[in-house]
């Protein structure tokens, strides 16, 4: 395990990892337990009419009397993309520039081990560990719904489980990428943290101004999030989340490989 990049890094990962995951299903488990009280609230059809139309059509209120509905909008539509995007990024900024910075990166390169195939080792990592991270709320929401009788189904659970893993493995590729085009860990979370920043900014954006709202599809976060994801279904869009990621880790492939890393 420790001659193989791939399962070392895993390992290495495995605290902060399982750290992640406990405080993932906990949220989901948390926000599952008041589904019962706010069913059953007075006046909550009343209070959701009175929401203006753009804020209602940003965080799908019309849906929030079904345990599917109240989940995409308590957890969904901001906190869980949050959640993902802060795990993958960070992971993605660390997965090379960091390991530069600290040196390690010079001692790994020293080996037969190539700069590509040590970025696609490490992408793959990443993809692996949100995936992970990913089955574990996969498997919150499956209990929580069994247990607080949200009704929702395993296919249900599985789509939004999937949209969270996809949005986070598309901009921690892309933390990856630019940590391995300059070598600077900084850049690599400023970049993809600003990116991710500007996406959201435009999806809410097109659900309130109508002359942003063609742009609207553009947005990571509209081919994630629109129309649920809970029992929206599998959506092409996803498709688009993992291309985007893989193109920028692609394109910093050849910089990677020709940049003297001895010489940071």
């Amino acid at each position: 395990m420790l001659r193989n990049v791939f399962l070392k890094s895993l390992y290495d990962q495995r605290r902060g990892l399982l750290g992640w995951g406990i405080g993932i299903v906990a949220v989901v488990l948390l926000e599952s337990a008041l589904w019962p009280s706010i069913s059953n609230m007075a006046g909550l059809h009343e209070f959701l009419n009175s929401f203006p139309e753009p804020m209602a059509k940003l965080f799908n209120m019309d849906q929030f009397m079904t345990g599917t509905g109240f989940l995409n909008a308590e957890l969904f539509s901001m906190l869980l993309p949050i959640l993902f995007l802060v795990f993958a990024i960070g992971r993605g900024a660390r997965a090379v520039a960091g390991e530069e910075e600290s040196g390690v990166l010079e001692v790994l390169l020293i080996t037969r081990l190539s700069p590509i195939r040590l970025a696609l080792d490490k992408a793959a990592v990443l993809a692996t560990a949100v995936l992970a991270l990913a089955a574990m709320l996969f498997g919150a929401i499956v209990a929580g719904s069994a247990v607080f009788g949200l009704g929702i189904s395993i296919a249900a659970a599985a789509a939004g489980a999937l949209s969270m893993a996809l949005i986070g493995i598309e901009f921690g590729w892309l933390a990856l990428a630019l940590g391995a085009a300059t070598g600077r860990r900084i850049v690599a979370l400023g970049g993809a943290t600003v990116f991710a920043v500007a996406a959201y900014v435009l999806y809410v954006a097109s659900k309130i101004v109508d002359s942003v709202r063609p742009w609207g599809p553009l947005s990571p976060f509209h081919q994630a999030i629109e129309g649920g994801p809970i029992g929206a279904g599998l959506s092409v869009a996803y498709i688009w989340l993992v291309v985007a990621g893989a193109a920028a880790v692609l394109a910093a492939l050849p910089v990677f490989d020709r940049r003297d890393i001895a010489g940071v």
